[in-house]
């Protein structure tokens, strides 16, 4: 295992070409990176929210208020399905995971069956919903189990990513968003000094419907508490009450786009598109309803109620309000990130000030330098300048090649990260301890130099290879289980034992080899 291999020599130089190239980047301003040819690398080591500073959020996803309101949508949909097919019904009333639908008449029963079963997702998918009759006149319309067990992780799924498309349009660099157990979703944006806007911008569910305005029945009425089956009361932002049919003829969920515009009074606006499926029911709802107002409502407030002129075809509008430049820009932003599939509560906020961002920064700093002080006198006085000097060199390769690691992935360092950092280091050098201790034993025992050093690589690497396993099967669990700095800590950890690995064996191997050949010592100096 003693020799100067060519490989080895070449792995140990592209080794520190690779750290040099991509850690270079940290040392640089941002003019200097922005100056850089664009085959270089640029991106640097992030600092994470207890480095950098920044805003801190703990959301829970509010599953039965979604349940709730997917459940009474069961309603809706058989209501107008049926009332399309002309079949009266006398009531729905809620059934556990479902609703029961009371037939007007007992004869419309198997055409009733067939006209809901239309609701049930199309062919080629697992059905959530099912449609079963219970007795002469009754229709149950419900949620799979499987559907009602899977709500909860599907909504933290979806409204994670929801959350990441927000942020991300706000310019927060490196936003960590992750779930922490079954409902609830930690946010860390580094960075960001407005945690009110935060929360506001990603609490909004931007929930975005298209529904008409009851215009044959009383608003008086409905206000006074007798609102028609099939309507409700939804005010505007001036708390205007308008009486709107509950049926949606077009969500968000067929939005592919938003943008700010203007109207034809050179007023802010807001552009939309549908998709195909969108655009040709907003075209037929608008077309059957021409000189009828149409209500824009989002999250629960009317933000427009025109009225339909002419059929809108062409799958695209504009909604027209009194929006400040701002505000239509906050929309838009909603919009293209889309809708949540439940509302989100904040159950804890922090925020981290850069002034604290920098104190850690120092310190993390410090603790590094003190740690690799203290290894390197340790080493010296162990195992003399020559061998003590081979394990330095080794770490200076791990740090770098950790720094380039984490600036490539676009990883957060964060202070327990940090620590993971000054804990690759022991590790690193534990490999060299080994390594040297049975160098020193065969010495002792009498063989070779040669011997001896090979001995120590070969005799060592089963020890120090079970060592660095144990460690990254600690790291992974770390990371898949953990949150947050836990998280920040194994990503480090999992980057030092890869690093430490190549450099404290390739460089004791290159640099002793080398040794060998030029000195051709006679003893082992670490062996007295």
């Amino acid at each position: 295992m003693i020799h100067l291999s060519r490989w080895k020599v070449i792995l140990l130089a592209l080794s520190f070409a690779f750290g040099l190239l991509f850690a270079y980047p940290n040392l640089l301003t941002a003019e200097q990176k922005t100056a850089l040819p664009g085959w270089l690398p640029k991106s640097g080591v992030n600092l994470g929210l207890d480095l950098q500073g920044g805003s801190y959020l703990l959301l829970e996803v509010d599953v039965p208020a979604m349940r709730e309101a997917r459940l009474n949508n069961l309603g809706e949909d058989a209501r107008t399905v049926l009332g399309e097919a002309g079949i009266d019904i006398s009531g729905v009333v809620r059934d556990g995971a479902g609703v029961v639908v009371t037939l007007a008449e007992p004869a419309t029963m198997d055409q009733s069956l067939e006209v809901m079963r239309t609701l049930i997702t199309g062919a080629g998918t697992i059905a959530d919903r099912t449609v079963q009759r219970q007795g002469e006149d009754r229709i149950r319309y419900a949620y799979t189990q499987a559907a009602m067990d899977s709500m909860a992780s599907d909504a933290v799924s979806q409204s994670i990513e929801v959350v990441r498309r927000r942020i991300d349009s706000l310019g927060t660099r490196e936003p960590s968003i992750t779930r922490q157990g079954a409902d609830r979703i930690v946010i860390q944006a580094p960075g960001e000094s407005d945690p009110a806007a935060l929360e506001r911008i990603i609490g909004q569910t931007a929930q975005l419907t298209f529904q008409m305005v009851d215009i044959e029945n009383s608003i008086e009425e409905a206000l006074a508490g007798f609102p028609p089956p099939d309507s409700e009361v939804v005010p505007d932002a001036t708390g205007m009450p308008y009486l709107v049919k509950k049926r949606v003829l077009v969500s968000g969920e067929n939005l592919t786009r938003a943008e700010v515009t203007t109207d034809q009074n050179n007023q802010t606006a807001i552009g939309f598109r549908f998709d195909g499926a969108g655009a040709r029911r907003f075209g037929e709802a608008t077309a059957a309803n021409i000189g009828k107002p149409f209500a824009i409502i989002l999250d629960g407030v009317v933000i427009s109620a025109p009225r339909i002129n002419s059929a809108i075809t062409g799958g695209s509008g504009i909604i027209e309000g009194s929006f400040s430049i701002q505000e239509a820009a906050e929309m838009v932003n909603l919009l293209n990130g889309g809708a949540l599939p439940a509302p989100l509560k904040v159950e804890e906020r922090r925020t981290v000030t850069a002034e604290l961002g920098a104190d850690a920064v120092a310190a993390g700093a410090l603790s590094t330098a003190i740690g690799f002080i203290i290894i390197l006198v340790f080493m010296l006085l162990s195992y003399g300048f020559l061998f003590g000097g081979i394990s330095i060199i080794g770490l200076l390769l791990n740090g770098l090649l950790i720094i380039a690691a984490m600036s490539m992935t676009g990883a957060a360092l964060t202070l327990p990260g940090i620590a993971g950092l000054v804990l690759t280091f022991a590790v690193a050098v534990d490999a060299n301890v080994l390594i040297y201790e049975r160098m020193r034993d065969e010495a002792r025992a009498g063989r070779s130099v040669i011997a001896s050093l090979d001995a120590g690589f070969n005799k060592a690497m089963g020890t120090i290879i079970d060592a660095n396993l144990t460690t990254l099967v600690a790291a992974l669990i770390m990371f898949i289980f953990g949150a947050g700095p836990v998280r920040g800590f194994a990503w480090t950890l999992t980057i030092g034992v890869f690093t430490s690995m190549l450099s404290a064996v390739l460089v004791a191997q290159v640099a002793l080899a080398w040794w060998l050949k030029v000195a051709k010592p006679k003893k082992l100096p670490i062996a007295e």
